[in-house]
């Protein structure tokens, strides 16, 4: 198994930060970076290899691939995601197909979560599960963010920003464990996913898997603070908690 990040995005609601960075670069605690933080948590559940999915300036994570190697002990594998700037991440995820079938812990570069999670994920493992969403199902929830409606035995019923939070059983908070078996199905929803609309989330390319009778699981992280970096409300609450992970 290997560490997979989504780095590829521009995030334009960061700027001016991100005109010069890819969000993943963005400082959070002093000079460490979201990256920096993922990167530490995939060291410290034994992942020795990770690939990256660059590219809105990719330069910057290429500059700094020997670094991140040096620091955290893992081999990178950065992959050129070449519609970044035109397509949502269904896309970008795709662009990771080969990489699958090794088996992935997933996140998104843009969240700032502690290493439990990780563990978390990985206790998860076993009983035929095939890929498996990490979910906050203690957070309030409001609009934005991404929910899950999951049900005991069958798993994800419903996964989109676009339904009532009340009705949600929880928020996937961008990381995710894919076994191997996973690969050829995710890879092929998510080229389903895209083909119908570019602007789709990967998280869509799930439901697609759910909508053809796949299971996909989730793993409660219990009371964890973690934030998505979409904002610079976002990044200020980024750089509180990151110091403590």
């Amino acid at each position: 198994m290997i560490g997979l990040v989504l780095a590829a995005g521009a995030g334009r609601r960061l700027r001016p930060y991100t005109d010069t960075l890819p969000k993943a670069l963005v400082p959070v605690d002093g000079e460490k970076t979201v990256l920096d933080l993922t990167l530490a948590n995939f060291a410290e559940v034994g992942l020795t290899e990770v690939a990256v999915v660059v590219g809105y300036r990719k330069e910057a994570v290429y500059a700094r691939k020997a670094e991140f190697e040096a620091t955290y002990g893992v081999k990178l594998t950065l992959i050129d995601n070449d519609k970044a700037e035109e397509w949502n991440n269904a896309y970008s995820l795709w662009c990771a197909r080969e990489v699958l079938g090794q088996g992935v812990i997933l996140a998104n570069g843009d969240t700032v979560h502690p290493v439990s999670v990780e563990r978390t994920l990985l206790d998860a493992r076993g009983e035929g599960r095939k890929i498996i969403l990490a979910l906050d199902t203690v957070k309030h929830l409001a609009d934005e963010e991404m929910k899950v409606v999951s049900e005991d035995g069958t798993g994800v019923r419903r996964i989109t920003k676009l339904m009532d939070p009340a009705t949600a059983t929880g928020e996937y908070i961008g990381v995710t464990l894919i076994e191997p078996e996973a690969a050829e199905e995710l890879a092929d929803a998510l080229r389903t996913t895209f083909e119908r609309d570019p602007d789709l989330y990967y998280e869509d390319g799930y439901q697609e898997l759910v909508d053809r009778g796949f299971t996909v699981d989730v793993a409660p992280i219990g009371e964890v603070t973690w934030v998505e970096i979409d904002n610079h409300d976002d990044l200020a609450r980024g750089r509180e908690i990151a110091c403590r992970y």
